[in-house]
C-alpha cells in the first residue's frame, strides 16, 4: 500500500523560498506535484523521471525545481521567488505503472492513483 505525506508548507512573503517534501512509503513509479487554489481546479506543477528528466508548468518554470531521492523515495519541490498566485494546497501524487521506475512523464491528474493529504503554501504580498 502506497502512502504519501507532504511537509514544508508555510505562510511566507512574496519573494521568499520554501522547500516541500513528500515521503512515500511502499514502491512507487512516477511522482509529481500538483496544487489547488481556493475555487480553482487542481493543476499540474512538476514531475520527474527516475533518471532526472523534469517537466514544469509554465507558471513555475525557472522558479521551482523538482528533485527526488530515489533511495529514500522522497520527492522534493524547491520553490523560489514565491508569488501570491502560488498560494495553494500542494499535493504529492504517485502511480504504480512500473514499481521503482519512472520512464514517462505525465501531467494528467488521472495518471496518478495515489495522493497525499496536501501541505498549504500561502504567499502574501
Amino acid at each position: 500500500q502506497v502512502q504519501l505525506v507532504e511537509s514544508g508548507g508555510d505562510s511566507v512573503q512574496a519573494g521568499r523560498s520554501l522547500r516541500l517534501a513528500c515521503v512515500a512509503t511502499g514502491f512507487t513509479s512516477c511522482m509529481a506535484w500538483f496544487r489547488q487554489a481556493p475555487g480553482k481546479e487542481r493543476e499540474f506543477v512538476s514531475t520527474i523521471t527516475t533518471v532526472g528528466t523534469t517537466s514544469y508548468a509554465d507558471s513555475v518554470k525557472g522558479r521551482f525545481t523538482i528533485s527526488k531521492d530515489n533511495t529514500e523515495n522522497i520527492l522534493y519541490l524547491q520553490m523560489n521567488s514565491l508569488q501570491p498566485e502560488d498560494t495553494a494546497m500542494y499535493y504529492c501524487a504517485a502511480d504504480l505503472r512500473v514499481p521503482g521506475y519512472c520512464g514517462t512523464l505525465s501531467r494528467d491528474l488521472d495518471a496518478y492513483a495515489y495522493w497525499g493529504p496536501g501541505t498549504q503554501v500561502t504567499v502574501s504580498s
